[in-house]
């Protein structure tokens, strides 16, 4: 799924570990990616949380979405900052399941981020929409 997923790699994420409900990315903050405060724009945070969980989530094979997310905003991250989401299932249950990810910038916790998942029946994995 990562491999096609061009959004998240044209920001230079890379996905270092992944496997059943678990996966771990990296993303270095460009300064295209710093909004007026001089922060990380919080949406790209969200974009790299949202990437660890998609591909935690997806680790089981049925294609699955997210159902909804959140985030808390913890620390701010600037130009040049390296970030690591790690993604960890919480529970699944029927076609649902809910994942956390901690975003850190190297032991600085970042951003925590809730998503909540959905498998997809009948979808296609090759285009992952419904058939």
């Amino acid at each position: 799924m990562f491999a096609a997923d061009r959004a998240s790699r044209d920001l230079g994420m890379e996905l270092l570990r992944h496997g059943d409900g678990t996966a771990v990315l990296r993303m270095t903050v460009s300064p295209a990616m710093v909004n007026g405060h001089g922060t990380a724009h919080g949406g790209y945070l969200f974009l790299l949380a949202d990437t660890a969980f998609a591909c935690a989530c997806n680790g089981h094979g049925p294609v699955t979405v997210a159902a909804g997310a959140d985030i808390t905003f913890v620390a701010p991250a600037r130009a040049g900052d390296v970030l690591l989401a790690t993604a960890q299932e919480r529970t699944r249950f029927g076609r649902s399941g809910i994942y956390d990810v901690t975003v850190v910038r190297d032991e600085t916790v970042i951003a925590e981020f809730r998503g909540r998942s959905r498998s997809v029946r009948g979808a296609d994995p090759s285009t992952q929409e419904p058939r």
